[in-house]
């Protein structure tokens, strides 16, 4: 049916400090990596062999996911040497593929609850060459702004502007004809975005939008990591990854991942997901938060809106509020 690449080859210079150490799409959302909730996205969808596309700390991927057998899935590994932008990238990923079957591209920055094996379908029925997410935001302007004619073929391609024409935006997820991607130069410098779209509307080639309201959520920033996260847990977004991993409790307020322990006097609310392995003491309220794996967290303590990062030890009787915290360092994230 299709076959995918996943771009998690960024920097997340906007979600600082929290990817002082890890790559974004390996911080956790809901218990479990970025990463792992989009593949169980494109698992959903019929797509069952992945090409990350990684840079930026690549080496943490091959340990959790490895050949990708433990998810179902087949997974390979396209490593960039210098970063190549979003079409060089894909074009480089592209190599490890064959060219019998649609390429659906995912970007490492969204959650997205849209219904992708429509897309697909979609992309297909109009014989296009390349077929866009598209989702009405309020405020267009901190994004690539798409107008579409009655049909939703795209009629141009827009970057960030003041005054935006239309509130339908790029959410990021593109299903591409393979010849398209051919036509991407190889180990060069290429953004999909500013020029592979726009030229191929602008050679009258068949870019299509489909619209899809469903959830959806850029979280490159640490207060839109913590939302994606809460909305997981508390099912406002599809939490598809969840059904397949082994839990220790799961509530509207609450995601415990197996072999955690939570003293029965804790209040955990607000969406909060802990980590396995971690260690929550008599007395503890965590609310609105991300707990990562092997956490300690001492009797007393007060934990609020923050993200407190794997093996990290909690003092008794701390309070921690909209902050980073990372073994001995608590860092504010000005939420």
């Amino acid at each position: 049916m299709a076959v995918g690449i996943l771009l998690v080859g960024g920097f997340g210079t906007r979600l600082m400090p929290l990817t002082r150490h890890t790559p974004k799409p390996m911080l956790p959302v809901a218990g479990l990596p970025v990463t792992q909730h989009q593949l169980a996205m494109a698992k959903n969808a019929g797509i069952t062999t992945v090409v990350l596309a990684t840079s930026y700390l690549s080496e943490v991927f091959i340990p959790y996911f490895g050949d990708g057998s433990a998810f179902g899935m087949k997974l390979l590994y396209a490593v960039e040497k210098e970063p190549l932008g979003t079409g060089g990238a894909i074009r480089n990923a592209a190599d490890l593929l064959g060219r019998d079957e649609s390429i659906v591209i995912f970007n490492g920055d969204v959650l997205s609850s849209h219904n992708l094996r429509d897309q697909i379908n979609f992309h297909e029925k109009n014989g296009a060459d390349v077929t866009l997410h598209l989702t009405r935001v309020e405020d267009a302007r901190a994004y690539g702004c798409v107008p579409t004619d009655s049909n939703m073929r795209v009629t141009a391609f827009l970057e960030k502007m003041e005054n935006p024409p239309t509130d339908t935006i790029n959410a990021g997820c593109y299903v591409f004809n393979p010849s398209v991607i051919d036509s991407i130069a190889a180990n060069t410098v290429v953004s999909v975005e500013r020029e592979t779209f726009p030229k191929l509307i602008e050679n009258n080639k068949k870019v299509f939008g489909y619209l899809d309201q469903s959830y959806w959520l850029d979280i490159g920033t640490p207060k839109a990591l913590l939302k994606g996260s809460r909305d997981l847990v508390n099912g406002i977004a599809d939490p598809l990854a969840l059904r397949n991993v082994e839990l220790a409790s799961h509530s509207s307020g609450a995601l415990v991942m197996y072999g955690a322990k939570v003293d029965p006097s804790a209040l955990v609310t607000g969406g909060t997901a802990i980590g396995s392995g971690s260690i929550i003491e008599a007395g503890v309220a965590i609310d609105a938060s991300i707990l990562g794996d092997s956490v300690y967290i001492g009797a007393g303590s007060k934990i609020s809106n923050s993200f407190i990062a794997a093996g990290t030890k909690i003092e008794a009787n701390s309070q921690i509020s909209g902050s980073y915290c990372e073994n001995n360092e608590v860092t504010s994230l000005n939420l």
